[in-house]
């Protein structure tokens, strides 16, 4: 690639979806300039570069934009050939889609209903949260990451069920996401944690905590 490479990431400290695009940049070993979004006034320059959702993650390389945190992924895996994120293999790469799509679709739909529901509602969410996790834990098999001996797509995806479900089952409380229940996650995220580039881009545990908090707070109290 040039050396004069522009690359912007424009984010949102809190938010999953960025740390993710930045992970997988800092892994490539990618130079780029972040940029801090404010969702509650939208800078131009996200509202040009993201027209049709006008939402973060956008990245921006050589001034040409690329929104959506999986596609985001999969042009990053393309464009910067070393360190791959995503298997070789046609099935696998489509396999590693599936379970990306998954994590996104299926488990985090899931796990927004256990937090801003309540009574029969939340405890029919948090069996249908556990399904999908269980099924989640069982594509791991044995291996250290969802990648294999070293982190990958899904790993970098997945990295929201590692990080910021134990902040909400902090705030919830509960016996939604425990060890016991989860051996082979909890142990996945052991060894996420032991990669520095990893906790890097992961916020502050106890500015995140007091962000979810309020967030959560808002929304009971926000008239029905």
């Amino acid at each position: 690639m040039a050396d004069q490479e522009e690359v912007k990431l424009y984010g949102v400290w809190s938010s999953p979806f960025s740390r993710r695009i930045e992970l997988a940049l800092k892994l490539k070993g990618v130079p780029f300039e972040y940029v801090e979004e404010d969702l509650s006034n939208k800078s131009p320059s996200l509202l040009k570069y993201n027209p049709v959702h006008k939402k973060i993650p956008v990245l921006v390389h050589n001034g040409k934009p690329v929104a959506e945190s999986l596609v985001i992924l999969e042009y990053i895996d393309e464009t910067w050939k070393n360190n791959p994120i995503l298997p070789l293999d046609p099935h696998e790469r489509a396999m590693t889609r599936f379970w990306a799509s998954f994590i996104d679709n299926k488990i985090l739909a899931a796990a927004v209903k256990v937090v801003y529901s309540e009574g029969k509602e939340r405890e029919v969410a948090i069996l249908e949260a556990r399904e999908h996790m269980k099924m989640l834990e069982q594509q791991l098999n044995g291996k250290d990451f969802f990648g294999g001996d070293k982190i990958g797509f899904v790993d970098i995806v997945g990295n929201v069920v590692a990080f910021w479900f134990p902040i909400n089952q902090e705030i919830l409380g509960g016996e939604f996401f425990t060890p016991e229940k989860f051996p082979g996650l909890f142990e996945w995220i052991g060894k996420l944690q032991e990669i520095d580039l990893v906790n890097e881009c992961r916020p502050p545990t106890e500015k995140l905590l007091a962000y979810v908090k309020a967030r959560y707070e808002s929304s009971k109290n926000a008239p029905k």
